[in-house]
C-alpha cells in the first residue's frame, strides 16, 4: 500500500464511520451529511487559522463547531461563514 494514500484513506474511513454513526442517531441518511471537497478545505483552513492565529489548537474544533452551529441555525455558504470568523472582508 502507497504510503502517500494510506493516511488519507484511514481517515476517509474513520470519518465515514463517524458520518455513519451520527445519521443513525439523527435518523437521517447518511448521504445528508456529506462533505463536498470545497466544504473539507474551507474548514481544515478554519482550524489551520484558528490553531495558528489563536495560539491553541484547541481553539480549532471549537471554532468549526461555532461555524457549523451557525450554518445549522441560518444556512448560507459555508465559506461566507469562514470569512466571517477569520475577519475576512466581504
Amino acid at each position: 500500500m502507497d504510503n502517500e494514500t494510506y493516511p488519507a484513506r484511514a481517515m476517509d474511513e474513520w470519518l465515514s464511520d463517524a458520518r455513519d454513526r451520527l445519521a443513525a442517531a439523527a435518523g437521517q441518511e447518511p448521504a445528508g451529511l456529506e462533505l463536498s471537497q470545497e466544504d473539507v478545505d474551507e474548514l481544515l483552513e478554519l482550524a489551520r487559522i484558528a490553531a495558528h492565529e489563536s495560539g491553541e489548537r484547541i481553539n480549532a474544533p471549537l471554532l468549526c463547531y461555532l461555524i457549523g452551529l451557525v450554518h445549522a441555525r441560518r444556512g448560507g455558504e459555508l465559506a461566507d461563514l469562514v470569512d466571517a470568523a477569520v475577519g475576512k472582508p466581504t
